[in-house]
């Protein structure tokens, strides 16, 4: 049963599941931050290699089943986004081919449950749920039709990481690959900061 939220007739943006509107409130800082970031590092090695094109929210995705979302991050492949956008006034009718969600308290319930199984059921081919209030972003990949978690990266200080013992600190990964770009990687630290590294 679909949680019952603020009346939407005084929000001007809402997202559609299953058939009910839900609305979509403005960010937090932290919340813009991270999409912009998210943004301007993706969508500028794709645009210059002529592999796609990534935007951030406000922007209307119209899944196969009806869903009406407005993720935080969407990335649609150059060979997508020929058919999916017709005009420069549409939106995007079809599946991205990843997307990614940005906890907010009054979102991140549905950021985990009823938003990812939606992505999954759709056939979005990665989906990155990244959490600013503790700066770490899990990883989903489809595989077979169905969402698995790949892996969890958390951003470290300088500090957290000179005090970690050596072997524990050889593990950590602190780029994350982006599948669906043939695995170009992003800075953890880039996606969280103020300045990129």
């Amino acid at each position: 049963m679909a949680e019952i939220l603020n009346d939407a007739e005084f929000y001007k943006d809402y997202e559609v599941i299953g058939g009910e509107k839900f609305m979509a409130p403005s960010p937090g800082w932290g919340h813009v931050n991270v999409t912009a970031n998210l943004v301007t590092i993706i969508n500028s090695y794709a645009r210059i290699n002529k592999l796609g094109v990534a935007t951030a929210d406000n922007f209307d995705v119209h899944f196969p089943d009806g869903s009406l979302f407005k993720p935080d991050f969407v990335f649609v492949s150059a060979e997508k986004a020929k058919s999916f956008f017709k005009s420069k006034d549409s939106t995007l009718h079809g599946v991205p081919d990843m997307v990614a969600e940005i906890f907010s308290k009054s979102t991140m319930k549905r950021d985990v449950s009823i938003k990812k199984d939606t992505y999954e059921r759709n056939g979005v081919r990665e989906y990155w749920i990244i959490d600013p209030y503790n700066e770490n972003v899990q990883v989903y990949l489809l595989r077979d039709g169905k969402y698995e978690l790949d892996n969890v990266y958390f951003n470290y200080s300088d500090d957290e990481l000179l005090r970690l013992p050596e072997d524990e600190r050889a593990k950590i990964e602190m780029e994350i690959p982006v599948t669906v770009l043939d695995d170009f990687k992003v800075k953890i630290r880039n996606i969280f900061g103020w300045y990129f590294e």
